[in-house]
């Protein structure tokens, strides 16, 4: 019985009825809402789930379409063509997607969505966060379309497990926490992914980075050194990692580990691993550290770690130092100093009671160069410092800046004004370069030459 036949079985019973106040053509957004909401509950008493998902989703859009519109004539509820249509749309969102949510979904120019409760969604675009008009009926709405996001992932959100950390089928990561642990409502973000990753030239054109500081990124990653991105929370580190990436011979075997798969890797010979949380039992949980040893099992020719964040950091310096060449990672850190003192406290988290200065040796054999990234003022994105580590004074990590971004003020609209430039220091690691073909111009290292952004 298609879900059409099952509607007209129950015509003879009529819908429930509208309040006057919705039998008129223009309405407010309050009593749209309460007939959407009346529309949305009619259908889910009155159609068989299994038959919808017999259905394809164009042939379920078009049944609900006509659903729709037969339950608008059935109780004589006049709406104008605009509110026709919108309710159609929103109700295949209700019942197909992600609800209210669905057309910033469609959005690509969006890259966060941060839902604060049923009464606020805000927007990051552009690198602005933007306040939006959408809205849920209320916070029950809000955690039946979370229900719905979260269980199509294999995931539960409830009061014994609160917190959800998981990402969509199209790559997309969601994070979710409720009450109790959310005081005022259910909190949803979402961190979208472009479909079409970035590539170099992007970066480029975006005055992100200069095409001299992609003479030796390309250079690094071709000469396998390791490297780690460091950077604050959406500066663009797993982009940035995704191009880099791009660098890497078709004919190696790289071997990725994530919290949450979010690297795009386009080589063909990509392993991707993914850690997993405990059940409810508080049991099953795989590590970022146990997918590091196992990886060593694998013969990669180059490990990815998406993020370096606890225990698994001693492991990922210690393959570095034994022959996984050229692998990368990323750390939340403000400056490159600051990221080499997050690993050493990392270090610490793995049982290792090593003493300062040995810990030390460990990364600055293991680490080669570090990248920083930022997410400026304005909301862009620069590459603000490539430094090399050239080994230890003492009980110290010796560094040296080779490129930078200096920011030099702020128009009036709030733009960042600034140049990339050489320090001048010709690094050591172009022997290395040299052996694997790369030769990298004296003239790229002139402290003179200013790129103005």
């Amino acid at each position: 019985m298609s879900l059409r036949d099952q509607l007209d079985s129950h015509q003879a019973d009529g819908i429930t009825a509208m309040p006057a106040s919705m039998h008129m053509r223009s309405i407010d957004n309050r009593v749209y809402r309460d007939l959407k909401t009346r529309i949305h509950s009619t259908l889910l008493d009155r159609i068989d789930l299994q038959v919808m998902e017999s259905l394809t989703q164009q042939q379920l859009g078009f049944e609900l379409k006509n659903l729709v519109e037969q339950l608008l004539e059935a109780d004589s509820i006049v709406l104008n063509d605009l509110e026709r249509k919108s309710m159609v749309r929103d109700i295949q969102y209700e019942m197909m997607g992600f609800g209210p949510l669905e057309l910033l979904m469609a959005d690509t120019t969006i890259s966060d969505i941060l839902v604060n409760t049923y009464k606020h969604v805000y927007i990051e675009r552009f690198g602005k966060l933007e306040s939006t008009d959408i809205r849920f009926n209320d916070n029950a709405h809000l955690m039946k379309i979370i229900d719905k996001i979260v269980s199509r992932v294999g995931r539960r959100i409830d009061e014994s497990s609160p917190m959800v950390d998981a990402r969509l089928p199209d790559g997309s990561r969601v994070n979710v926490i409720i009450p109790p642990l959310a005081i005022d409502g259910p909190i949803m973000s979402i961190r979208r992914f472009a479909t079409k990753p970035l590539t170099m030239d992007d970066f480029v054109s975006f005055q992100s980075l200069i095409p001299a500081m992609v003479q030796v990124l390309q250079g690094l990653a071709k000469a396998k050194l390791n490297m780690i991105i460091s950077g604050g929370t959406g500066s663009g580190k797993t982009t940035l990692l995704n191009v880099l990436s791009s660098y890497i011979g078709v004919t190696e075997r790289v071997v990725t580990i994530e919290d949450a798969a979010e690297l795009q890797l386009q080589q063909p010979h990509v392993v991707r691993l993914e850690t997993r949380p405990p059940n409810i039992e508080d049991k099953g949980e795989i590590t970022q550290r146990l997918l590091v040893k196992n990886v060593l099992r694998m013969r990669p020719d180059r490990i990815i770690l998406g993020e370096v964040r606890g225990a698994e950091a001693i492991d990922m310096l210690q393959a570095m130092n034994t022959g996984h060449e050229g692998s990368l990672a990323t750390i939340h850190a403000n400056t490159p100093r600051d990221a080499l003192t997050r690993l050493e406290n990392m270090i610490g988290l793995g049982g290792m009671n090593l003493p300062s200065k040995i810990a030390r040796h460990q990364i600055s054999t293991a680490i080669s160069v570090v990248v920083q990234i930022a997410r400026l003022s304005d909301g862009k994105r620069k590459l603000v410092s490539i430094q090399e580590i050239t080994g230890m004074e003492g009980d110290v990590i010796t560094m040296q800046e080779i490129f930078a971004f200096r920011q030099t003020g702020v128009t009036s609209n709030g733009a960042v004004t600034g140049h990339f430039c050489a320090t001048g220091v010709r690094p050591r690691f172009t022997e290395r370069l040299r052996m694997y073909g790369v030769e990298l111009p004296d003239a790229l290292f002139e402290p003179s030459r200013i790129y103005e952004v």
